[in-house]
């Protein structure tokens, strides 16, 4: 096992540059889960202008903590996962790690980093979505002098609550369709960034220039978010069900009732908003990273 992949998958992120693109990014992911959950939101300006008036500006930043805290190991997970992945594909394939890596090894490799992620994504990804939704402000209870709380009073409360009240596979409520998700889209997400890599990199050198690692993985970002769409409107919808009212009965109900009173273009809410945070979040997620794992690689 290759513990330098899981170092520079966890360094890539907590570095100041990968926080501050989860934070400029977060306003975006609000508004987009917003999008894929109401159904009375008609588009992205109505959404930013509805939260901006009835909210304020901290009403795009709700639950933002939660995605601060584990983005670093989520990240881990995903790269150290996805390189190991591939170093056991090569041996099985040919025998040994000095093979060339095959497209199909870059897709199969993504696609279970995807899938193994989802362990430490569900539950921070469930209080993101729950708090990101919870449009309910501090009321005055009418004549006791008091205010009457949101149901969530914070992330921690929000996930001892839904531990508490659904159990502990409440956490996990819609990893089936965070599966489906991320395991496609991290497959597409790899692979493009692998073939990007190719196509951008000059005859008789090894390794692509600064600039195309960025354009590499801006484009992956773009097209894993392409393909991971309308399973993260699905997820969204199974992981916010049953905290006012009761729609789908799993994963099977929630795409044909979502598709029979919306149409299919209800499976692509949000793509536009996916590919705008995508692109430049991951330009500076593969570059940290390719960075990190060169100096590493150097030190060890």
């Amino acid at each position: 096992m290759h513990v330098v992949d899981f170092l520079a998958g966890s360094v890539g992120e907590i570095n100041n540059i990968g926080a501050l693109g989860v934070v400029v990014g977060y306003p975006l992911d609000t508004v987009k889960v917003r999008i894929q959950t109401e159904r009375k939101l008609l588009g992205a300006w109505q959404c930013i202008h509805t939260i901006a008036k009835k909210e304020g500006v901290n009403g795009f930043f709700k639950g933002l903590t939660m995605p601060l805290i584990t983005v670093s190991i989520s990240s881990s997970v995903t790269f150290g996962t996805y390189r190991n992945c591939l170093q056991c594909l090569r041996q099985v394939r040919c025998g040994s790690l000095e093979a060339p890596t095959s497209k199909s090894d870059i897709f199969l490799a993504g696609l279970v980093a995807g899938v193994a992620q989802v362990s430490v994504m569900s539950p921070a990804d469930i209080v993101k979505v729950r708090l990101q939704c919870q449009t309910e402000p501090y009321r005055p209870v009418q004549g006791s002098g008091l205010l009457s709380k949101p149901k969530y009073h914070s992330p921690v409360h929000c996930l001892l609550t839904i531990a508490r009240e659904e159990g502990m596979l409440g956490l996990y409520k819609g990893a089936t369709a965070l599966c489906l998700r991320d395991g496609p889209s991290f497959a597409t997400y790899f692979l493009t960034y692998s073939v990007f890599c190719d196509w951008l990199t000059p005859a008789g050198k090894n390794q692509p220039e600064w600039w195309a690692v960025l354009v590499a993985g801006g484009c992956a970002g773009m097209c894993g978010w392409s393909i991971g769409t309308p399973m993260d409107v699905i997820k969204s919808r199974l992981q916010v069900d049953g905290v006012r009212k009761k729609r789908y009965n799993g994963i099977v109900h929630c795409i044909s009732e979502s598709i029979q009173k919306e149409g299919l273009t209800v499976l692509f809410k949000g793509l536009g908003l996916n590919c705008l945070r995508a692109f430049p979040v991951n330009m500076v997620v593969f570059a940290t990273y390719e960075m990190v794992i060169q100096l590493l690689h150097k030190s060890l």
